[in-house]
């Protein structure tokens, strides 16, 4: 291939384009100059992609008047056009099943769940106890990130079987994200420890259902820790080289560190996920009218929207802003400098003056 590549000229007017979802292990010589020059990544869409691409995929598919294809590219970031696709095609599935003609937001619905979580188990009945406890663990979560400062809104919750679990809770941003802030990560720690703190609350004996739960609050952690650089104790290091193994397609991460900062890294993601669950057995405990509300309603009804969500979340106490965090508390904090009094006039203060920039020793 390099061989052939190095054969054409300027004149040849070839094009070259190649594609791969490994750019990791290509080899180098690959990319130099001259052969692959441009190199450009395709992400998942954002919102007007995937509205876009809705309506490509849905040339063809009766829609219902009221479906509104903007709304459905909004609960679905992070989709790529494949699993848009998949979503309208499960709705037209669904839509033939119960003998009806168009697609509705009902049907679409569905659609997103199951591309999200997998298909409904309907044949899992499960013991009175059982939904019980699934319904305040759910109840927990959603009403944790509902009360958490920096939370993105709860769009949905349910205590139907769906895939592997015995329910979700959807918190979806109203807008494509592309970073996180750390305070956003705390609360979803929180949330995450929200069924757990629920279960305990409630029952004083907590289930297995918490697993997944703890095991993604516990991989968030470690990255606060050991590749973004958010605690203190650590630092802004990164921690763990991250080797590509071609043969099964993984990312393997080999560690470069000794076992005192091992130690102290397994401190810190302790600290973190111990936080977490005190704040989110404070959120639910005071909060524990909403909580038993939501969880009553969710037996009764099984799965809650958004609407539903806000009128059950009117008397959410929130919890406050959390203090400024500085990986060095002996870091000054610059403040913004004083406006002039009048237009293009120059304050009186020194530039070299401490006052003037604001240093808070």
């Amino acid at each position: 291939l390099l061989v052939e590549m190095d054969g054409f000229d300027a004149n040849t007017n070839v094009i070259l384009i190649a594609a791969t979802n490994r750019p990791d292990v290509l080899d180098p010589a690959l990319l130099r100059p001259g052969r692959f020059d441009r190199q450009v990544s395709v992400e998942a869409p954002d919102m007007a992609g995937r509205a876009a691409i809705l309506k490509v995929h849905a040339k063809g598919k009766p829609l219902n008047d009221d479906v509104d294809l903007d709304l459905v590219a909004k609960r679905t970031p992070g989709f790529t056009g494949a699993d848009l696709a998949n979503v309208l095609n499960e709705a037209a599935l669904l839509t033939a099943r119960s003998n009806a003609h168009l697609i509705d937001n009902r049907a679409l619905d569905e659609a997103i769940d199951r591309v999200i979580a997998g298909p409904q188990k309907r044949t899992r009945v499960m013991r009175d106890h059982e939904k019980r406890v699934t319904a305040y663990h759910e109840a927990g979560h959603a009403l944790c990130a509902a009360a958490g400062a920096y939370s993105d809104p709860v769009t949905k919750v349910t205590i139907l079987p769906r895939g592997r679990a015995l329910g979700y809770t959807q918190v979806m941003p109203q807008d494509d994200k592309y970073s996180t802030t750390r305070n956003e990560l705390l609360d979803q720690l929180v949330y995450a420890m929200g069924g757990r703190a629920a279960e305990e609350i409630i029952f004083r004996d907590p289930t297995t259902g918490a697993s997944n739960d703890i095991e993604k609050a516990t991989a968030t952690a470690r990255k606060m820790v050991t590749d973004y650089g958010m605690t203190s104790a650590v630092g802004a290091v990164k921690l763990g080289t991250t080797e590509s193994e071609t043969v099964l397609g993984l990312n393997a991460t080999s560690r470069d560190f000794s076992e005192q900062v091992a130690a102290t890294v397994d401190t810190e993601v302790r600290g973190l996920l111990d936080a977490a669950h005190r704040e989110a057995w404070e959120i639910l405990t005071r909060n524990r009218a909403v909580l038993d509300k939501l969880a009553e309603e969710l037996l009764s009804r099984e799965t809650l929207l958004e609407k539903d969500l806000e009128r059950i979340f009117e008397g959410v106490i929130k919890q406050p802003e959390r203090p400024l965090w500085r990986s060095d508390e002996s870091l000054p904090v610059v403040e913004a400098a004083p406006a002039s009094d009048e237009a293009g006039g120059e304050s009186d203060d020194s530039h070299g003056s401490d006052d003037f920039w604001g240093y808070n020793h």
